[in-house]
């Protein structure tokens, strides 16, 4: 089975990367530190659902320009269909709507929505959207087959099917996305062995699902996005070790999360909204500090927590020699 050119994007599911702008002025300051606040929640999304046990999803309202050929490019010609009895059954198969034999994705999901009975027969099928969406809805037990199918669309399937006892066997794959459902899906017992992956996303997921008392061995990742997910999930004392990363995307997440009297190792960082972060939490001398900070914004910021607090009765005692 050689891989052709892939037919019409809209044939295949995209992927969607979320990315958080950074950078800050202080007359735009409200909306950066709405952005640097969002940045760590937004991940890449890439993955892919089993929409297996979804009801049969409806023809887009431009279905219609979307030519019915095969994945060759030829019109579709149901006389030489293994399939064809089954256009004569009601809800069997239907050309432009649901058809094994058509290049568009969504066409050939809703065939084997109908018949997933037909899945298994068409595993070895030369159109690789027909055996990634085979794999989707046939027997657990014929998955195995395609772990080294050469398609990555393919083992992506089985990545986000096979039984965890085989799951093991892609932790390896070539390509990134396979590797990030392994990530996904692997028995936290296993999910050490993935910590050095040469790509910052699939050592993202590692993040994500790490046990916590894992977590420092990835506070030191050269990728920055890997430390945001650590800095978001890392519980003290650890977390403070991470005030002096290198990148202020990932010490904003730590302005966030540190418990609110070790925020002084944050009130004199040189990013405006770290410290505007840190000012919004502060207690006692450190946001005394930080009701003196150098740019207007942070001392607004501050000037508002000291007033939140006052009306709460929660104001600490500031001693006057707080700076000596």
């Amino acid at each position: 089975m050689s891989r052709t050119a892939r037919p019409d994007p809209r044939h295949t599911v995209g992927v969607t990367l979320s990315v958080a702008g950074e950078g800050a002025t202080a007359g735009a300051l409200a909306g950066a530190v709405a952005l640097a606040s969002a940045g760590h929640a937004a991940v890449s999304s890439v993955e892919r659902v089993d929409r297996s046990a979804r009801p049969e999803p409806p023809e887009p309202p431009n279905g219609a320009d979307i030519p019915q050929q095969d994945w060759q490019g030829r019109p579709l010609d149901c006389g030489g269909c293994a399939h064809l009895a089954l256009r004569a059954q009601d809800g069997g198969c239907e050309p432009g709507h649901a058809c094994v034999r058509d290049a568009y994705a969504r066409r050939i999901d809703r065939f084997f929505r109908r018949h997933p009975e037909l899945a298994a027969g068409h595993l070895q099928d030369p159109y690789f959207e027909v055996r990634a969406i085979a794999a989707r809805h046939t027997d657990l037990f014929r998955l195995p087959a395609l772990i080294d199918d050469e398609d990555e669309t393919v083992r992506l399937q089985v990545a986000l099917r096979l039984p965890q006892r085989l799951l093991g066997r892609l932790r390896d794959d070539p390509h990134r996305e396979v590797r990030i459902r392994v990530a996904q899906r692997l028995d936290l017992g296993e999910l050490p062995t993935m910590l050095h992956d040469a790509d910052h996303e699939v050592r993202q997921a590692v993040a994500r699902r790490l046990p916590e008392a894992l977590l420092p061995l990835l506070m030191h990742d050269v990728d920055a996005q890997v430390r945001k997910v650590v800095a978001g999930r890392l519980p003290m004392p650890a977390l403070w070790r991470m005030a002096d990363d290198g990148r202020p995307e990932v010490r904003r997440i730590v302005a966030e999360r540190l418990p609110a009297p070790l925020l002084d190792a944050l009130a004199g960082d040189p990013d405006l909204v770290v410290r505007h972060t840190a000012a919004c939490r502060a207690i006692g001398p450190v946001l005394q500090r930080l009701r003196e900070d150098p740019e207007a914004v942070v001392r607004e910021a501050a000037d508002a927590r000291h007033a939140t607090l006052a009306e709460r009765g929660t104001v600490l005692h500031i001693p006057t020699d707080t700076h000596r």
